[in-house]
């Protein structure tokens, strides 16, 4: 993930969580991906966070690179205090 870009398009595909009925949260498309990064920990919900897929210069990161990707040291926005307790 080194050659990352915080700042592609992206598109974050939230899983369907079982158990819980048709939520308003579904495919996103983001300016950035660390506009997308930023919603998917700290704005989704963590059981749609699990299986969640970002979708970046064609590329798939599942919700562990989702989580990775956030706690870069590259990742370019200040993190809030919930998120950055890990998991």
């Amino acid at each position: 993930m080194s050659m990352f870009d915080y700042t592609a398009e992206a598109e974050l595909f939230p899983a369907r969580a079982r158990g819980m009925k048709r939520l308003a949260v579904s495919y996103k498309k983001f300016n950035t991906a660390a506009d997308a990064l930023r919603y998917a920990i700290e704005e989704l919900d963590p059981a749609l966070l699990m299986g969640a897929i970002l979708e970046v210069d064609e590329e798939r990161f599942d919700s562990n690179d989702i989580k990775n990707l956030y706690a870069d040291e590259r990742y370019p926005f200040k993190r809030t205090n919930a998120a950055s307790g890990g998991d």
